[in-house]
């Protein structure tokens, strides 16, 4: 694990749909410059959890802390302007509105690191990251494929220079070279000391760019470690994976 600080922490987190709960003391946690994967079953709480995160979810109780802050009571915009950026499964791109339109809906001043470094993404950057966005910057968002509204929420997000970045499923439904393109993505913010907690049912994808995992099973926590270690252990992915 990274000597670095703790970004993320999450501690005790449970919720409810109406009277159903669906998370049950949920904690992990995410240090600078880490990706975790977050892996479960359709249905297993990885996006509940992410909306529990970020303050979305009308009952839910336990602690969340980020960057030193408590925000386990905060509104989700306050969250998002403290440096956490969410990009939803459902991707929710403004379709009336250009690629570029959409970039400078996301943008937030720039950010520092407690010892200088500045998160300042730009376009241009965005678009040497996602070269497909940077051959249509006039496009509307309703007139592109779902690969290309994937990369786009992403670059939107960026464009807030969080500190760290919830991707839920950015791999589901969209063509291998928009994965591996997502990939590589995510593994440039990690060089650039960006945390990402991933939610993600791609075993392949995860490994690919993940340093530890968590495993939710019905809205539990069931495993933890290195992303290597679950890779090996056929009893935790055929118990709560199904692979």
């Amino acid at each position: 694990m990274s000597s670095e600080k703790v970004v993320l922490s999450v501690d005790g987190l449970c919720a409810w749909y109406g009277a159903a709960q669906v998370l049950f003391d949920v904690q992990l946690e995410v240090r600078r410059g880490e990706v975790i994967a977050l892996m479960g079953r359709n249905g297993a709480g990885k996006s509940t959890t992410f909306k529990g995160i970020m303050g979305m979810l009308a009952r839910q109780q336990g602690n969340v802390r980020f960057l030193g802050h408590d925000i386990s009571r905060r509104a989700p915009h306050d969250i998002a302007r403290l440096g956490l950026g969410f990009v939803p499964e459902d991707r929710r791109i403004f379709t009336d509105l250009t690629v570029m339109e959409n970039l400078e809906v996301g943008r937030l001043p720039a950010r520092d690191w407690d010892h200088g470094e500045a998160l300042k993404w730009n376009p241009e950057q965005l678009f040497e990251l996602f070269p497909n966005l940077g051959e249509m910057p006039e496009r509307l968002g309703g007139r592109m494929s779902g690969g290309e509204q994937q990369m786009l929420t992403v670059a939107r997000t960026l464009m807030g220079n969080p500190y760290l970045v919830l991707l839920d499923e950015p791999s589901e439904g969209v063509a291998p070279l928009i994965v591996e393109q997502m990939s590589n993505m995510i593994l440039e913010l990690k060089r650039k000391g960006i945390s990402i907690l991933l939610s993600e049912q791609n075993m392949h994808f995860a490994e690919l760019v993940s340093d530890r995992a968590y495993v939710l099973e019905k809205g539990q926590i069931r495993y933890e470690g290195p992303m290597a270690d679950l890779v090996s252990n056929d009893q935790v992915r055929r118990d709560y994976l199904g692979v």
